[in-house]
Order: C-alpha cells, then sequence, then structure tokens
C-alpha cells in the first residue's frame, strides 16, 4: 500500500533538487538545449513549475475527467500566474513554494479523495493518488534532462553532489 504521505515527501525532495538545478546552471545559458528538438533547460524548468502546479491544482479542485478538449485551457487556468520570462533566484523560489503550497492542500485531503477515480488526460482511469504519484514522475523525467544538462556543463547535480559527501563522511 502507497500512503500520500510517502508520495507528497518524495515528491517534495524531488522538487528541492529540481530548484537546487535551476540555482545550479549558469543563468545566462538557460536558452541551452542538447539537440535543436529539445526543450532549453529554462523550458524545462518552466515546464515542471506549471505542469505540477496546474495537474496538481485541479487535482486539489476535484477535477475528475482530464481528458477532455478543453485539457489545454484548463492548464493555462491552473499554472502559476506569472512573466513568462524568471530569472534563475525566482524560478527556483517559485518551484520550491509550488510544491509547499500544493503538498499542504493535498495532505490536508481524507482517504477518501486518494481513492477516488478519475479520468487522465489519455483516457486512461486511475486513483488521485496514482495521478499524484503520475505528477511527480513526470517531474521526474524532466529533472532528468535538466540533469544532464547540468552534466553537459561539466556541472554535477546536487543528488551526486550529496551521495559523494555521504561517502566521504562514512
Amino acid at each position: 500500500m502507497v500512503r500520500k504521505e510517502t508520495v507528497l515527501d518524495s515528491w517534495k525532495s524531488v522538487r528541492q533538487d529540481t530548484a537546487q538545478a535551476v540555482e545550479d546552471f549558469p543563468a545566462s545559458e538557460f536558452d541551452f538545449k542538447a539537440t535543436p528538438d529539445l526543450m532549453t533547460f529554462g523550458e524545462l524548468a518552466r515546464h515542471v513549475l506549471d505542469a505540477g502546479h496546474a495537474l496538481s491544482g485541479m487535482l486539489i479542485d476535484g477535477v475528475d475527467n482530464l481528458a477532455t478538449p478543453q485539457f489545454r485551457e484548463m492548464v493555462g487556468n491552473y499554472k502559476p500566474q506569472l512573466p513568462e520570462k524568471l530569472d534563475a533566484a525566482t524560478l527556483a523560489a517559485e518551484l520550491r513554494k509550488s510544491v509547499e503550497t500544493q503538498t499542504a492542500a493535498l495532505a490536508a485531503k481524507g482517504e477518501d479523495f486518494f481513492s477516488g477515480i478519475i479520468t487522465r488526460f489519455d483516457g486512461q482511469r486511475v486513483t488521485r493518488l496514482e495521478m499524484l504519484q503520475f505528477i511527480k514522475e513526470h517531474e521526474l523525467t524532466h529533472r532528468s534532462q535538466m540533469f544532464v544538462y547540468l552534466r553537459l556543463k561539466g556541472i554535477v547535480p546536487g543528488t551526486t553532489r550529496r551521495r559523494q559527501a555521504k561517502q566521504k563522511s562514512a
């Protein structure tokens, strides 16, 4: 059995590492992308913020059908209302603020809420807890892309730095 607290805590940890990646990446190179058909580092970070906030916001508000023609419009209504271009410090702060507000609102929901069934945007029927897990996995995918970009710039991601520090102290 997966508990909501575990998923919420895990998402907060993932988000912390995403925000740290934003702080570690050279702000002057936010337009960097590994190949022409990929998102830039800055676009990836903003996508994580917008998608995570919007999808969790819909979940919090009890939206139970994301497989509608108005899905993109709904995302636009739920994403944070911020300027398109944010400096690195503001973007990192907004990433942290968003996950804190969204996880607090979700933590206040009862177990019945999380066992309720919704329809994802791809038509799949899932529990709200499974949808929350999906939101976290979506972020992990893009955080991994951001970590590759860090590596391409010669920057060691925070997760690796923590592991290396732990190994040295052991």
